[in-house]
């Protein structure tokens, strides 16, 4: 997406710098050849917030009004009329507003894109984000009415297709909304229609208004029809906008613990609960072009989102899936297409245009625009100079408002949630992206502010209090600019980018510097953490930019092959992903949606997690002794060292989890047949599980003391629950032996079986002889460390009777353990370690120790044998 938000799942439906997205959005079908276009398919958008469902009932049209039919132009658009000129014709005639649409705008795709323009407080919704967006066109039909569709599908066809009447007849466009004629058009407009659209703008209709979901997560019902009415609407050349201010019933429920749902644990903000809620909203309707551009077919070894497509026609002998980027249309203008051609730079006909929000705050403005100019730099790789710029909103322009889809903006959120988000709207027959709003929260400051501590005040002075200077916080906003951005140029997360850098080159002063510690501003690579005081690097080896796999993508991407055909262009750009990543690997892309490939993984360096991981805690060492003084603030009660000791152990647990994804991992290395090497997939070396194993046993199974400085956590923990350090503990045991784990390890030994791979049996021997290390050493078993022990005993009891689980990716199958040699391992491990913890009771002298072997003994007994 996102960029800050806390990460809830691996793969959802938008794209925020914390969280992650799908690739693709929704089918849609099409006939060639074709000649004639029917229906166009509900566009697509890289945002965690969905759109809506895109049909209302029909409404029922007057009788007595159709029995008249239509009336003469000057009856309905009389001299009262204020009129304004534009895509629609739009007239207001005392309280009603009507659309004057010319012939030639029938059967032409739009897209309909709805903000919030003002929102009611503490809800969750700012001003200038997404409610939903439609493909929608106008249809003229007999008996004097024009129906308003929400295009669902796209379907072209030729006449001469047979296959063409299957496909038409299969996806027929649902009818939002039936206006009647009120008028034909006069003079040099007579091919032109007069509706009344004031209802439909006024009512609560869903491809102009909220959507169900958005509706019941706050408990809003139908809509007040003597507090809801249009503002103003303005056309211009290309759109139309509208304004309306919609007031809602909000009747909030109770859960049964009394708390308003869908909010379990709080309540409802106030303006939810007073029994309405005002929101002011805006309706962009945006003509899409008569001709759509060309399409580059999606390649997954190059980080673009994508739209899709069946494709039917009478001579295949397979249905096609056409699938293609999404991405701006950048064309050089007409003089300067020879020297296009030439490979010179030449400036684009239309540029990519983003305006700050004249909301943000003055101080922040210069470095989101150097963000955004930053990638011009990426775009003279593709031939075009000025291709993107970032600019300042005119406040004092009052023609002009920020709703409106034909500018591109920077939206700035009056919000505590420490996230940015950059979504797109785009044409769904084509790729190409209409505009963009990127959101921006306040917070995302605070956010930046305690991963640039925790993970670089080892080595940089200017990170080490509680409020940093205006320039290094601008810094950090630049980049995170320049991240969400990227998003809304069509790129996706890139989070195998960072596993290209050898370790030791983090390390090293002239080459990070150079080449910066990752090759992709769109990986989740924050800061290198990885540098030692004594490398002396300086700011640049420290922040990730725009890099070398950022360019290329949108060389890629933005690059004319001079094709003459879709299928010659995707050969063409085919063999540069060929040449690229042979020339160069560190070009390479690594999908956001693997949960196996421990290559791709997000907040985390290098080529090996163990060592970059060492690093790591080497630095939150000399961190965690600091984090009292340099946390002091005046009145202060200990909430800054709460937070950022929280930090801290948030990092460590990251690491943690960075090195568990080896254990059991698997390699994916998308290809085309023209390549050669590696086969696609292939098990992660059984050398490098067993030192992710070893890591484990050292940084997190002995329990880390260093963590549990009593100087901090007497002044910020309450000694009423488990430690933090124990919850990692448990967390990564239960890692270690899930079901899916095992599982993949158990399949990649039966596949792998001519390779020397880890096994479930080789992988909890491993374990063991860390977890239970006093068993042969007989010492005094601690409080940590008994809590660890049981939670090792409770994971391999769990296996047992294990039912089938769900996989962490949704396009693969459950897991049935008992079908696998896990349960059998794992009762195999049970019996082995009873027998260990029988044999060592005898010798243990320690008194909590000898209860705690005692107890666990019992537990792997009746697991074993449940009747005795």
């Amino acid at each position: 997406m996102s960029f800050f938000f806390r990460i809830i799942a691996d793969v959802i439906s938008t794209m925020y710098i914390g969280v992650l997205k799908p690739i693709r959005m929704k089918k849609y079908i099409i006939v060639l050849p074709s000649l004639l276009l029917l229906t166009v398919a509900a566009t697509a958008k890289h945002k965690h917030k969905g759109g809506n469902a895109p049909a209302a009932p029909v409404a029922k049209a007057d009788s007595s009004a159709s029995k008249k039919g239509p009336k003469p132009y000057d009856k309905v658009i009389t001299d009262k009329a204020v009129t304004k000129h534009g895509l629609f014709t739009v007239h207001k005639v005392d309280d009603k507003w009507y659309f004057e649409i010319p012939d030639s705008l029938f059967n032409r795709e739009m897209i309909v894109t709805t903000r919030y323009s003002k929102t009611a407080g503490g809800g969750g919704i700012y001003a200038g984000e997404m409610v939903n967006d439609q493909t929608v066109l106008w249809e003229k039909v007999p008996n004097n009415n024009v129906f308003l569709r929400v295009v669902t599908v796209i379907s072209i066809a030729d006449s001469s297709n047979q296959i063409y009447k299957a496909v038409t007849n299969s996806n027929l466009n649902p009818i939002a909304q039936a206006f009647e004629i009120k008028a034909f058009g006069k003079g040099s407009d007579s091919g032109s229609v007069v509706i009344d659209v004031t209802d439909f703008f006024k009512g609560d209709n869903q491809p102009i208004s909220l959507g169900e979901f958005t509706k019941k997560r706050f408990n809003l019902s139908s809509q007040i029809g003597d507090r809801s009415y249009i503002e103003h609407i303005n056309t211009y050349p290309i759109n139309t906008e509208v304004r309306v201010v919609r007031t809602f019933n909000s009747t909030p429920s109770f859960n049964f613990s009394g708390a308003p749902s869908p909010f379990p644990s709080t309540t409802l903000p106030a303006a939810y609960t007073t029994g309405a809620v005002t929101l002011e909203m805006n309706n962009s309707f945006v003509l899409l072009p008569k001709v759509p551009m060309t399409k580059r077919a999606y390649d997954p070894r190059v980080g673009f989102f994508a739209d899709d497509f069946e494709v039917y026609s009478d001579a295949q002998q397979k249905v096609e899936d056409n699938t293609f980027i999404v991405r701006w249309r950048l064309e050089p203008r007409d003089e300067d297409i020879e020297k296009w051609k030439r490979g010179e730079l030449v400036e684009p006909k239309k540029p990519i245009v983003y305006y700050i929000d004249p909301a943000t705050p003055k101080k922040w403005r210069p470095y989101l625009i150097q963000g955004i100019n930053d990638w011009q730099k990426a775009f003279e790789q593709a031939g075009f100079k000025n291709a993107i710029i970032g600019k300042e909103w005119d406040d004092k322009d009052s023609l002009s408002n920020l709703e409106d889809a034909r500018y591109s903006v920077l939206r700035y959120l009056p919000s505590d949630i420490e996230n940015a988000y950059g979504p797109n709207v785009h044409d769904p027959r084509s790729g190409e992206i209409i505009e963009s709003h990127i959101g921006w929260f306040h917070n995302v400051m605070k956010l930046l502010h305690d991963w640039y501590m925790i993970q670089a005040a080892a080595v940089d002075p200017k990170a080490r209090k509680m409020e940093f200077d205006d320039e290094l916080m601008g810094q950090l906003i630049r980049f995170v600019s320049s991240h969400e951005v990227g998003h809304t140029l069509g790129l996706r997360h890139n989070m195998g980018s960072s596993s290209r850098t050898p370790v030791e080159l983090l390390r090293n002063k002239a080459w990070v510097e150079a080449h910066g510690h990752t090759a992709s501003i769109m990986d989740y690579a924050r800061f290198n953490y990885v540098a030692q005081p004594e490398d002396n690097i300086s700011e640049v080896g420290l922040f990730p930019r725009i890099g070398e796999y950022d360019k290329w993508a949108i060389q890629w991407g933005y690059k004319a092959s001079f094709a003459k055909k879709e299928k010659e262009d995707k050969k063409i750009v085919n063999q540069w992903v060929i040449d690229s990543l042979r020339s160069n690997p560190r070009l390479w892309f690594g999908t956001e949606s693997n949960p196996f490939d421990p290559r791709s993984q997000t907040e985390d360096l290098g080529d090996n997690s163990m060592k970059a991981s060492e690093y790591g805690i080497m630095n939150l060492k000399r961190i965690i002794v600091k984090l009292p003084e340099w946390t002091k603030e005046d009145a202060d009660k200990y909430d800054n060292l709460r937070d950022m000791y929280s930090a801290l152990i948030g990092q460590y647990n990251r690491y943690m989890n960075h090195v568990l994804k080896n254990v059991g991992g698997v390699y994916e290395t998308p290809k085309s047949i023209e390549q050669t090497g590696e086969d696609v997939y292939e098990p992660t070396p059984k050398a490098i599980q067993q030192e992710a194993v070893a890591f484990l046993n050292k940084q997190l199974f002995e329990t880390p003391t260093w963590l549990l400085d009593k100087g901090i956590l007497n002044k910020i923990t309450n000694p009423v629950s488990g430690e933090t350090v124990g919850n990692v503990q448990s967390n990564v045991i239960n890692g270690l032996f899930s079901v899916t784990r095992l599982n993949r390890m158990a399949v990649s030994g039966n596949r792998f079986a001519d390779k020397d791979t880890y096994t479930i049996d080789d992988m909890m021997n491993d374990v063991k002889k860390g977890v239970w290390s006093e068993l042969s050493t007989k010492k005094a078993i601690d409080g940590y460390r008994r809590s660890l022990q049981k939670a090792y005993v409770e994971a391999l009891i769990n296996l047992l009777n294990t039912t089938p689980q769900s996989s962490p990716n949704p396009f693969l199958p459950s897991v049935n353990t008992k079908t696998t040699d896990v349960t059998s391992v794992a009762r195999a491990q049970l019996v082995a370690l009873k027998t260990q913890i029988t044999a060592a009771i005898p010798g243990t002298s320690d008194k909590m120790s000898k209860y705690h072997l005692q107890d666990v003994s019992e537990r792997i007994k009746k697991a074993l044998d449940p009747k005795s």
